[in-house]
């Protein structure tokens, strides 16, 4: 690999480290609150790229040994054709169902609109739920939407990914479902519910942490959404 390849191959990583940031690709890998830093390492290499064509430019004048680095180089190419070939979906049913919920302890919980139906992240419900046993919560006509899940005994959790940096580290936060549930519900499926608030809690059998119940209503699949993490669990 000689300069000129280095110098392609970093632009190409830049550009697509924008392309990424101006859409919703990133949100494959990182959250959301990261896209300034995606979007200026992008401009980062593609400067460094023009920075070494100029560089190898005013060498080229001065008749200079090209200088060429070890084949082992092309490797760089991988996460490039992998970024831009490859588009992972987010993390889902599988994973939640192999690992605990990370549900924590929220610093506060501010005051919730008065109108109904009032909609709740899957993280800020389980929180309430648990850590302030429900008092913003009863008699509250809730929507909370979120993947579908499923225990080696059948048992079905309406989920969200919680990420604290990127995919990488995502973790689950579960909510039980009870009442009107679908006969048939497919994991990965994502689910609009309609339902209110229940003191039942369980606990989750891969770590024993806490699991609210949502007695549900109503239910209708819907597509997912562009950011398929749930964040308000960890700012």
């Amino acid at each position: 690999m000689n300069r000129l390849a280095q110098t392609a191959l970093l632009f190409l990583l830049g550009a697509t480290l924008l392309h990424a940031g101006l859409t919703d690709l990133y949100l494959r890998y990182v959250k959301a609150g990261l896209r300034p830093l995606v979007l200026l390492a992008g401009v980062v290499l593609i400067a460094t790229a023009a920075a070494t064509l100029w560089y190898e430019r005013r060498r080229a004048r001065g008749r200079q040994h090209h200088h060429h680095e070890p084949r082992i180089s092309w490797l760089l190419t991988l996460p490039v054709l992998a970024l831009i070939l490859v588009s992972p979906p987010a993390l889902g049913s599988y994973s939640a169902a192999h690992t605990g919920t990370a549900l924590t302890k929220p610093f506060g919980f501010p005051d919730l609109p008065a109108a109904d139906p009032l909609r709740l992240g899957v993280a800020d419900y389980a929180g309430r739920a648990v850590y302030d046993d429900g008092r913003s919560l009863r008699d509250r006509e809730l929507k909370i939407t979120g993947f579908v899940t499923l225990d080696r005994a059948g048992t079905p959790y309406l989920v969200r990914m919680g990420l604290n940096c990127c995919a990488a580290d995502a973790q689950p936060v579960k909510i039980a479902l009870t009442g009107n549930i679908p006969p048939v519900l497919s994991p990965d499926t994502w689910l609009e519910i309609t339902g209110r608030y229940t003191p039942r809690r369980t606990k989750d059998p891969v770590n024993d942490g806490p699991i609210p119940y949502l007695e549900v209503t109503s239910s209708r699949p819907v597509p997912a959404p562009a950011d398929p993490y749930d964040e308000t669990w960890n700012t």
